[in-house]
Parts: C-alpha cells; sequence; structure tokens
C-alpha cells in the first residue's frame, strides 16, 4: 500500500502572533530539522526589522505593517507560468504552463528561500527582512528569478499548443 499525502491544507493552524495561515505556511517552509520554533523566531524578528523600516520610511507606495508588506511581496513574486520540459517526437520542447494556485504558492516561498540562503554572512532574519523589503519595491533576487521564468515562457509560446 503506497503512503498517502496528509490533507496538510486542513491541518495548518494559523500562525501565533498574526493568526494568518500563508505566515504558517511559510514559517513551516524555513523550518529545518523540526525547530519550529527557531523558524517562527526568525520570521517574527524579521516582520519586526520590516516593521521598524517601515515606521522610519513613511513612503507612500508601501504598506503600513510589516504582514501587509509580506503579502505584497508574495505577490510580486508570484508566477502566473512555468515552462516544463515536454518531449514530442524526439524532440524536447519547453512548453509554457499555466499554474495553480498552490504550486505558484510553493515557487514563491521556494524562490524567497533559495534567495535568502544563498547570501551568507548576515543572520537569517536579516536576510529574510531584506528580500521580503525588496520583494515589495519589485526588486530582488526573488522578483528577478520570476521575471527570467515569465520572460522563458514568453519565449517559448510557439510551443504553447503542446500543453495538453
Amino acid at each position: 500500500m503506497p503512503k498517502q499525502f496528509t490533507a496538510s491544507e486542513s491541518q495548518l493552524k494559523p500562525d501565533p502572533r498574526y493568526q494568518d495561515l500563508v505566515v504558517s505556511k511559510f514559517t513551516n517552509c524555513i523550518m529545518y530539522g523540526g525547530k519550529k520554533a527557531t523558524a517562527q523566531r526568525v520570521v517574527y524578528d524579521a516582520f519586526d526589522m520590516v516593521q521598524n523600516r517601515l515606521d522610519k520610511e513613511k513612503s507612500e507606495a508601501l504598506p503600513k505593517t510589516a504582514i501587509e508588506l509580506f503579502h505584497l511581496a508574495l505577490n510580486n513574486v508570484r508566477p502566473s507560468v512555468e515552462v516544463r520540459s515536454k518531449r514530442v517526437g524526439g524532440a524536447n520542447y519547453q512548453v509554457p504552463m499555466p499554474l495553480n494556485r498552490r504550486r505558484a504558492q510553493s515557487l514563491t516561498f521556494r524562490w524567497i528561500l533559495e534567495a535568502i540562503r544563498s547570501e551568507k554572512g548576515k543572520p537569517i532574519a536579516l536576510r529574510l527582512a531584506k528580500e521580503l523589503f525588496d520583494a515589495a519595491k519589485n526588486e530582488g533576487k526573488a522578483v528577478t528569478t520570476r521575471e527570467n521564468t515569465h520572460r522563458m515562457a514568453d519565449a517559448n509560446k510557439a510551443f504553447a499548443h503542446f500543453a495538453w
């Protein structure tokens, strides 16, 4: 009997501070080795840094709270299409395919975590705060990854009829 996946959507509890399921899911993605308290501390420290910076800057383009900036950053990084390799008649084609909500969210989280883990030498909460702030302003490594993915999908639009 193959192992079945758990119904993680229904088992996910909102995070303690903001009562937000997306923050809870993001915390779970940051977590290493089952150390949830450490992951929560990283996320909340990053949110505190973002809130301090928002209080100092008072920009009209940016939201007022850290949680709103977090959601804005996720929306700016979230892709709408991706390219998948399809083998048709002995040739491999990069076929652009639309993404469902769950796949787009998992790619968003993965790209943000890739961006913050690739940069060494600073505390991870500081790197996360910087990447979220950059993503909210449509800058940073994660947004660049999204733009490159969209650019590849745009370049391979001719093979979209292979998406079945």
